[in-house]
């Protein structure tokens, strides 16, 4: 074959998303890290463990209808074609119109596409750390992927009625994090709070994870996957335009963490890690929906704000009686919310010139437009995914059950559920938490301090 210029353009743009791809499925790491050193040793290796579970699960499930249910030609609510997916261009060129603007293989799209509904899932799941059984990751991973996560998509991104109305969302403010985050927000309801973070009073103890080190280095691995995410979302390097997308997601980043752990400073009188920790995440959650569409000054403010909202909702949540234990719900939920109506104030004519997607905010001449446009989009995938994640969690308590017995909490999902520990030195520790499991089995209860003494 004769290379041309336009040959060689679409093999650059190709492996550029491919590597964006592996950079957004590698997040799933910095995920493990991050929830495996925000809980607790007992808990360790569960919660890394079924991190790779999950994903396969995902993957899985993906392939066979959330792919077709997202991209698939279909109708203004849901994409009902190329189910199954081959890799084939054929099967594409039938079914996937709506991700025909990219000359790029279709297995690459696939892949870049499976990697952010597995991050949504993901943050799923912090809604059901330490408590839920293994059976639901399983029940719930799936049907996440298929009934929840696609349709939403579909109405954004697959050529739905959101997309009709021009809504903005260049990486998935709402439709991956959001998502996410109400779906652990769902869980965390259902669940109820883990034993011991609530005195009888209502008042919060304060459950630690077992390892900071872990969680930094997860969110920097996340930071770093971020980059995939956003400038990935692209879907192109010729025209250099990724490189600046870049640019404002690393600067909301940057000014969310600095934010977060200035405001926890003047709060609290210390410098507080996890709040630092947390306003990188939810600037990068914020920054994901209009790192397109903004300009770089306002990509700081948006970022600064994010972190801002996360520190003093994480604690509003929490003195609510919502046991979050990543806090997902403040991370992702709240600036989710806040990314995606961002662009309805930000956005420049110039930009979504560009890009080609709705219309410029408010503070550029745009008007109440395309902020409502925002709106509705935030308030129609809210209510779905809300709903359906109930109804589907609900099924399953009300059937096979949501939460591990409390001797088994205790004791830990470690032993209780795969049979050996994350960390087996701490066996003879861990004996001392048995004894207290059996005590809880007879009915003589275990007290806030003694269910996290040793873990």
């Amino acid at each position: 074959m004769d290379l041309t210029l336009e040959h060689v353009a679409s093999a650059v743009d190709a492996t550029w998303v491919m590597v964006a791809a592996v950079l957004v499925i590698f997040m799933q790491a910095g995920f493990a890290l991050l929830e495996t050193g925000s809980t607790r040793t007992k808990n360790a290796g569960h919660v890394a463990g079924k991190t790779i579970l999950t994903f396969g699960i995902c993957s899985l499930a993906f392939w066979a209808l959330g792919f077709g249910l997202t991209f698939g030609e279909g109708n203004s609510f849901v994409g009902l074609s190329g189910f199954f997916f081959n890799g084939t261009e054929e099967q594409a060129a039938v079914a996937y119109q709506s991700l025909s603007g990219a000359a790029i293989p279709i297995g690459i799209k696939f892949l870049f596409q499976l990697g952010f509904v597995g991050v949504s899932l993901a943050i799923a799941w912090g809604g059901f750390a330490e408590r839920a059984k293994l059976s639901v990751y399983f029940i719930f991973g799936i049907l996440f992927t298929v009934l929840v996560y696609p349709v939403v998509g579909h109405w954004v991104w697959g050529g739905g009625w959101l997309a009709e109305l021009g809504m903005q969302d260049f990486a998935g403010s709402t439709v991956v994090h959001l998502q996410g985050a109400i779906a652990a927000l769902a869980a965390t309801i259902l669940l109820k709070p883990r034993i011991g973070k609530y005195n009888r009073d209502g008042s919060a103890n304060v459950i630690p994870g077992h390892n900071q080190v872990y969680t930094v280095l997860g969110v920097m691995i996340i930071w770093i996957g971020w980059f995939g995410f956003n400038a990935g979302s692209t879907l192109g390097s010729i025209s250099g335009f990724f490189g600046y997308v870049a640019v404002t997601t690393n600067l909301a980043a940057a000014a969310g963490g600095v934010a977060a752990m200035l405001v926890s400073w003047a709060r609290m009188g210390k410098a507080d890690i996890p709040s630092m920790l947390n306003g990188v995440l939810s600037a990068l959650v914020a920054i994901t929906a209009s790192c397109a569409f903004v300009d770089v000054w306002a990509s700081i403010v948006i970022g600064a704000v994010s972190g801002i909202l996360t520190f003093y909702t994480s604690l509003y949540f929490d003195r609510k009686g919502i046991d979050d234990p990543v806090f997902a719900f403040s991370v992702h939920g709240i600036a989710g919310i806040w990314g995606t109506l961002s662009t309805g104030l930000f956005a420049t004519p110039e930009l979504v010139g560009k890009v080609g997607v709705g219309a410029a905010g408010l503070f550029y001449g745009g008007g109440l437009h395309q902020l409502g446009v925002q709106a509705l989009g935030l308030i129609g995938s809210i209510v779905y995914v809300m709903l359906v994640s109930f109804i589907v969690l609900s099924l399953i308590k009300a059937t096979t059950g949501l939460r591990v017995s409390e001797e088994e909490e205790v004791v830990g999902l470690d032993v209780s559920e795969h049979g050996s520990y994350g960390y087996p030195e701490l066996l003879h520790e861990n004996r001392v938490v048995v004894k207290q499991a059996k005590e809880v089995k007879e009915g003589g209860g275990v007290s806030a301090n003694s269910s996290h003494s040793l873990t």
